[in-house]
């Protein structure tokens, strides 16, 4: 996209995502696990700021814990620049704004939503003029949530979670996000995944290298019935993110006691995602678990994928 020559900054707002199912294959001799999920991105989302600037720097706004946010190339955001300046041999340098709202380290996909952002955000601030196909491609190398967070919507990802196809979702999602103290890594969660399937039995000696999505998940979105959904709602990291953190399981039961249709852990966690039965509900929901003391928002989807503000 081409920007006036004045123009010295960009604005981008990327969503955070939840995963209404996540299958999850054996560990491979790579270290990457077969996947097939089903993503569903929200209104809750990160807002990506890049500025002209003659080096690479980023800074962190409306994180709990700024600090818990790396500023340098460990950050996915200034990956994201420095790989796209590559791509396209640019020689100057950008100053990147992470204005966050997805929980860090929760299980949203907050800085995947950085990273898309910050790539969106560049390639109209330095008039790269990349395709949209280019830009997802640049996406896929950062990590597999990145590409659905510039896509957005609701889609099917396979692979190792990147190999995006849309999926047909009628109406609207409304779900109440409960955050807690402390993140999960989703490395650590993945391995005691394999650990508890090791112990339990369940790790086959060939794992396949491609799952598919069950029927019934595909079936209960093109119904528009959150009822549906709630009953093929799935994540096979939920049961590691538990053995982690065992309070996770109290939450579930406390938001569905308050009134939601299901509750389960999004992604890697710790953040539980309540699906309910509307906007009505939710906000309900909501305000009984701020009473009972929960830090809990209300967030719909689906919504659109990365894009310029202003």
């Amino acid at each position: 996209m081409t920007l006036p020559a004045a123009t010295r900054s960009v604005h981008v707002r990327a969503p955070g995502k939840v995963n209404l199912y996540l299958g999850v294959g054996g560990r491979h001799d790579d270290g990457y696990h077969a996947l097939a999920t089903v993503f569903q991105a929200l209104s809750l989302g990160e807002d990506v700021i890049a500025t002209d600037a003659a080096d690479f720097s980023l800074e962190v706004t409306g994180a709990a814990d700024p600090d818990s946010v790396p500023t340098d190339d460990r950050n996915l955001a200034m990956r994201a620049a420095k790989l796209l300046a590559s791509a396209t041999g640019y020689t100057g340098g950008v100053h990147l704004e992470l204005r966050k709202s997805v929980p860090v380290a929760g299980g949203m996909g907050g800085g995947s939503a950085d990273a898309a952002g910050a790539l969106l955000a560049c390639d109209a601030l330095w008039e790269t003029g990349l395709s949209t196909t280019r830009l997802h491609e640049l996406a896929a190398r950062l990590g597999a949530d990145v590409p659905f967070a510039m896509m957005g919507g609701t889609a099917v990802g396979t692979g190792r979670g990147d190999r995006l196809t849309t999926a047909l979702a009628r109406g609207r999602y409304d779900w109440v996000l409960v955050t807690s103290d402390g993140g999960l890594s989703t490395p650590a969660v993945y391995a005691r995944l394999d650990e508890y399937r090791e112990h339990n039995g369940a790790l086959a000696d060939e794992p396949p290298r491609s799952l598919d999505v069950p029927p019934p998940v595909l079936q209960a979105l093109r119904s528009g019935d959150p009822h549906a959904l709630a009953a093929e709602l799935a994540n096979d990291l939920q049961v590691a993110a538990l053995l982690e953190r065992p309070d996770l399981q109290t939450v579930i039961d406390e938001g569905v006691a308050c009134g939601a249709l299901r509750g389960i852990v999004s992604g890697s966690g710790p953040t539980i995602a309540l699906l309910c039965e509307n906007p009505a509900s939710a906000s309900a929901v909501c305000d009984r678990l701020a009473e009972n003391g929960r830090d809990a928002m209300h967030a719909y989807g689906p919504v659109p994928g990365a894009r310029i503000i202003g």
